[in-house]
């Protein structure tokens, strides 16, 4: 996959993670963005790092879609935990 591909991977995994934790959290198109980047690469690393199943280079394949959207949860939820009440 190319970068445009993980930036669009990256961008779906970010709207699904911040679907799936509904919220007020600041962050918008770009916040979004860049949250699920990161959570993709970093869901690709643990993926293949201790569950011992490489990333795909396949931009349909499940377990890359999995391991984004995790990734950006995790970091969703850590984002929220830090920084959750910078906006009162």
């Amino acid at each position: 996959m190319g970068i445009i591909s993980w930036i669009i991977l990256g961008l779906l995994a970010g709207a699904i993670a911040k679907f799936l934790l509904p919220g007020r959290d600041p962050g918008g198109f770009i916040g979004t963005t860049v949250i699920g980047v990161a959570g993709a690469f970093i869901g690709g690393w643990i993926s293949a790092r201790w569950l011992d199943h490489p990333v795909a280079k396949n931009f349909y394949d499940g377990a890359t879609w999995a391991s984004a959207i995790g990734g950006a949860l995790v970091l969703l939820i850590a984002y929220r935990i830090f920084f959750g009440n910078s906006r009162n």
